[in-house]
Order: structure tokens, then C-alpha cells, then sequence
């Protein structure tokens, strides 16, 4: 029904995720009428996330840079915000109230879906807490049997390290998506953590 190159572009937009064939449609046809300078900016931003955006080599965010500015940045705390994906991250950033640092992990531990806790990338967290002396660790992982595993592991293996395990209050919904709950509630959280247990 559609020429080539519009159907193409509709099954292109349906690569994203929440995005089916009405919405695909509607932002195919947007496409159509946008000014050349606007689809050629479209098409850089495109190419060059994907060429420039890798994982920062110490603490796993994403940067378009060697390490990211955050830890560079000889301002924050010996305070490290540890989080399953690196999107959390920029969730923190945009609260504007924590100073320290963050570590992004590969995943949470869930046999199920064959991440074990040597598979979420756990020495290069051990490693940093040692390296870099950080005082305290704030636990930020979504409220589920997953990220209270973790909770726990992580618990389990810094005993006798001299860092405080600490995690966020309760308040976030049990199996919410950290991506998706308000500022307001995650700054709460995050004012009111608590010592692990």
C-alpha cells in the first residue's frame, strides 16, 4: 500500500521500543515534513550516538569520552551510587542532589536469566571501593527478588571492608522500573537510605 522507502521507514521506527504501527505511521509521515536541514541533523545524531557513545571505562556510564566527566570530576564524594543501567545514571544527574559517583553493573543477579553474581561485573566494583577508598555505597536497584539478591550479595561480600552498605528507602513500588518513577519519590529515596542489614 505504501511506496518502498515510506514502508521501510515505518518498519524503522517500529525498532523502538512502545512503538507500534499507528505510532510508526504518524512518525513516518512527520518525516515527510521536515526541512532537509532537520533530517539531515536527524540522521547525524543517529550516527554519531552509535559511533561515539561507549561505556566509561571506570565506572561503566555512558560518555562519548574515555571516562565521563562524573568520574573525572575531582568535586564528588567518596559516595558511590551503584545501579543496574547506565539510563539510572543520568535519572540521579537530573536530581541534582547527589555529589558523589556511580558504578554501573552489568545486570542483577537472576539465575533464571543465567546472570550469576560473577556476571554482573563485581570485581570492578570491589576494585574501585578499594582504589578509590569510597566511604559508602548506596545501593539503587529496582525494588524485585532480583535486586534484593543482589542487595544481599553485595552485602555479603564487602563484609569486613571498611565501607558502609547502604540502600534506598522504601517508598519506590515493589517492581517498578527505576526509569520511571518521579523525581520527587527517588529523591526521597535516596535523602532516606538506609543501612543494609
Amino acid at each position: 500500500m505504501y511506496p518502498k522507502s515510506l514502508k521501510d521507514l515505518i518498519e524503522a521506527f517500529k525498532f523502538f521500543p512502545g512503538i507500534g504501527e499507528k505510532s510508526a505511521e504518524r512518525m513516518a509521515f512527520s518525516v515527510l515534513g521536515l526541512e532537509e536541514e532537520q533530517v539531515n541533523f536527524f540522521r547525524e545524531s543517529l550516527k554519531e550516538v552509535k559511533e561515539k557513545i561507549r561505556p566509561c571505562s571506570i565506572c561503566n556510564a555512558l560518555t562519548d569520552k574515555e571516562v565521563c566527566d562524573i568520574c573525572s570530576s575531582s568535586l564528588r564524594q567518596a559516595k558511590l551510587c551503584v545501579v543496574e543501567d547506565p539510563k539510572i545514571v543520568f535519572l540521579f544527574e537530573k536530581l541534582g542532589t547527589f555529589r558523589g559517583k556511580y558504578h554501573v553493573l552489568k545486570g542483577l543477579i537472576s539465575p533464571l536469566d543465567g546472570l550469576n553474581p560473577e556476571d554482573i561485573g563485581l570485581e570492578k566494583l570491589i576494585k574501585r571501593i578499594e582504589d578509590e577508598k569510597i566511604e559508602e555505597i548506596i545501593l539503587a536497584f529496582k525494588p524485585s527478588i532480583e535486586g534484593e539478591t543482589t542487595t544481599l550479595y553485595i552485602k555479603r561480600i564487602l563484609e569486613g571492608m571498611n565501607v558502609e552498605v547502604t540502600q534506598l528507602a522504601s517508598g519506590i513500588p515493589m517492581g517498578a522500573d527505576m526509569e520511571y518513577v518521579d523525581a520527587l519519590t527517588l529523591e526521597r529515596a535516596l535523602f532516606d537510605r538506609k543501612k543494609v542489614e
